[in-house]
Formats: structure tokens, sequence, C-alpha cells
């Protein structure tokens, strides 16, 4: 699980590029910073990935100094996003439908080889996270995306064995069960 260091520093190296990203073509954009010692290194920028982050830091214990900065960056991005609300929006949808995509290939390659590829999961339902999280701001998603999502949504729940929280439980309070059910449990073995 990434350190709340990580996800704040994310945060502010993405909030500083922020209106380049959204002004260029690029889907993933380089960030220029480096993740705390003994971290995984940064993944590309996107809207989706300062989601994910703003999503893990939502319920950990951050002290004073860290919930002020985190405030802080939140509101920076919200004018951001007001700022550059069609190119957000059109961000947000280009991003949509490519995790969608990555997300439909692994369900497919898990269909075809179930033990082959259980151990992804928990790396792969990343994707399914941040399609959540992008699906609640981007206002134009395709409906035959939606449609798509929802098929797979299916697909999933036929192969979902319901379990225990796959994350590390500090961020178990960030991603409830409700919504994010299909963090709670895995694939079965076998179909």
């Amino acid at each position: 699980m990434p350190s709340i260091e990580y996800d704040l520093n994310y945060l502010q190296a993405g909030l500083e590029d922020l209106e380049g990203y959204l002004l260029s073509k690029e889907l993933y954009w380089a960030i220029d910073a480096s993740a705390p010692t003994g971290e995984t290194p940064y993944p590309r920028m996107t809207l989706g990935n300062l989601f994910l982050a703003r999503a893990r830091l939502s319920d950990r214990r951050l002290s004073t100094a860290e919930r002020v900065q985190l405030d802080h960056l939140n509101k920076r991005i919200q004018d951001v996003r007001q700022q550059w609300l069609v190119a957000w929006g059109k961000k947000s949808v280009r991003e949509f439908s490519a995790r969608l995509r990555l997300w439909r290939d692994f369900l497919e390659e898990y269909r075809k080889n179930p033990t082959e590829n259980l151990d992804r999961y928990a790396y792969e339902v990343t994707r399914r996270v941040v399609l959540d999280l992008l699906y609640a701001d981007a206002e134009e998603i395709p409906a035959e995306e939606v449609e798509l999502l929802a098929g797979l949504n299916e697909l999933l729940r036929a192969v979902f064995k319901p379990g225990r929280f796959i994350w590390n439980d500090k961020l178990k309070s960030s991603f409830p069960e409700s919504t994010y059910w299909y963090l709670y449990g895995t694939l079965k073995e076998e179909l």
C-alpha cells in the first residue's frame, strides 16, 4: 500500500502539470517526481490516477498538516477542473474508454485461462476501481461503454468469490463494500 507521503506527493506533482496535461493530446503524462525511497515508482499521471490517490487518502489517519495539505490540493484540483471543464470532461471520457478496454481484456484472458490469470486480479482490479472513480466524474460516456461495463459487471459477479478485502485494511473505509464489492474477494479458480 502506498504511504500517505507517496499519495500526497503524487497529487502535488500531478497538480503542477495538470493544466498542460488537460490541454495536451496525451492520455498518460510523465510527472517530474520521484516516489519515496522503497516505494514503487509513480505511475504516469491520468485523472483516474489522481482520483485513486485522493480516494486512498480520503479516510486515512492524517496528521493535521497532512489534512491541511490534502484539503489545499483538493481545492486546487477542483479549481483547475472548473477552469478547464470541457478539457477535463474529454480526458475523463478518454481514460474511461481506455481503462474499460484494459479491464475487458483482463476478464477475457481470465475466462480463457483462469489459473494463469487468477494471481493478477489484485493488480488488475485497480482498473475497475478507477472506472468507478472516473464514471462519477465523466459526464458524456458513450451508452455502449456504459452497457459494456454493465455486461462486464455481470461476468465478474458470475466468476467472483466473495471474501476478505484484498487491499491493505487501512484502505477499507475509503473503499466501502457497498460500492467496491469487487475488492472484497477474488475470482474463482475454475469456471
